[in-house]
């Protein structure tokens, strides 16, 4: 007999760790750059680099992640490239699609989607208007996710802060941490975005001072970052200074962080032949102009939920 329940408390015991999945994906930001009239003239219209930005979120497995300036028609195009994706998110300007978005995209088939909001960046969070002293008018929205294969739960913030107002960005960065203890105290919690600050900046001591948010470049067991995350559509340019952050809450295993700094070509008109030393005689190489696919470059996380 107690042979018998040994044997049934060991298989019980195998049974839930099979069941319990571990909540392991990849989360990420990424400034995708509205469709300015300037860039189509310099060579890096959406037209151009839409498909491409999209392909590149879809190839590295970027399984949910915040955007930041996107109109609604880069939304959805970027959704037309990426089967099984949907995103939620609200235009700043008017709370439906006028504007820029801080949009999040997910993957279905990895998660549920519990609930869902937005709130601006402000004294009053509830409609459109400046706040403190910021130049543009700026949104967060939000998700409560559930992780189908492990049944875990989670808060996804995603957000753009202001570019020129110093006491917006240490006043949403502490908005942003009120929002997360009213929307999911007791949630793990993820905050995407642009946040128009590097790591040394008061703004960022705001966010990570008291411990209650963490960098997952500083968490990671492993980073890679070759260059900083805005390049200013300067292919060959170099910064070390990050204002493109995924903060997440304790406890949240961040495994590996990158900044990924891919680039595409672009051969306009009759470019010049390269020769192509030490290849084989059938390879032709042209001259080709180097982009990237936005003025910022993605962050990518790969993370496990506590």
């Amino acid at each position: 007999m107690k042979k018998t329940i040994a044997l049934i408390l060991l298989l019980l015991s195998f049974a839930a760790s099979f069941a319990a999945e571990p909540a392991q994906f990849n989360v990420a930001t990424y400034n995708i750059r509205l469709p300015a009239s300037s860039d189509s003239v310099a060579g890096n219209g959406w037209q151009r680099r839409g498909k491409i930005l999209a392909e590149l979120a879809y190839f590295n497995d970027f399984d949910i992640f915040g955007t930041q300036e996107g109109y609604r028609f880069q939304l959805d195009d970027i959704a037309a490239v990426m089967p099984g994706y949907a995103y939620i998110g609200v235009g700043r300007e008017d709370g439906k699609e006028g504007g820029e978005h801080s949009a999040i995209f997910y993957n279905t088939a990895m998660f549920d989607l519990l609930d869902s909001g937005n709130f601006w960046l402000a004294e009053d969070t509830t409609y459109p208007h400046l706040g403190w002293d910021a130049a543009c008018v700026r949104i967060c929205t939000w998700g409560k996710f559930r992780h189908k294969a492990s049944g875990k739960e989670f808060i996804f913030m995603n957000l753009h802060m202001d570019h020129i107002g110093t006491v917006a960005r240490n006043e949403s960065a502490r908005l942003v941490k009120r929002k997360i203890e009213e929307i999911g105290k007791e949630l793990p919690a993820f905050v995407t975005g642009d946040f128009n600050v590097d790591q040394k900046s008061d703004a960022y001591a705001t966010i990570t001072g008291d411990g209650k948010l963490v960098d997952a470049f500083e968490a990671s067991e492993f980073v890679f970052a070759p260059n900083g995350t805005f390049n200013g559509w300067y292919s060959d340019g170099f910064s070390n200074q990050r204002i493109d952050h995924i903060f997440v809450t304790p406890g949240i295993k961040v495994l590996k962080y990158g900044i990924i700094t891919d680039t595409y070509r672009t051969v306009d008109g009759n470019e010049a032949a390269l020769q192509a030393k030490d290849a084989p005689e059938i390879i032709r190489v042209k001259k080709a102009t180097v982009r990237t696919p936005s003025d910022h470059f993605p962050v990518k996380a790969k993370i496990v939920l506590p």
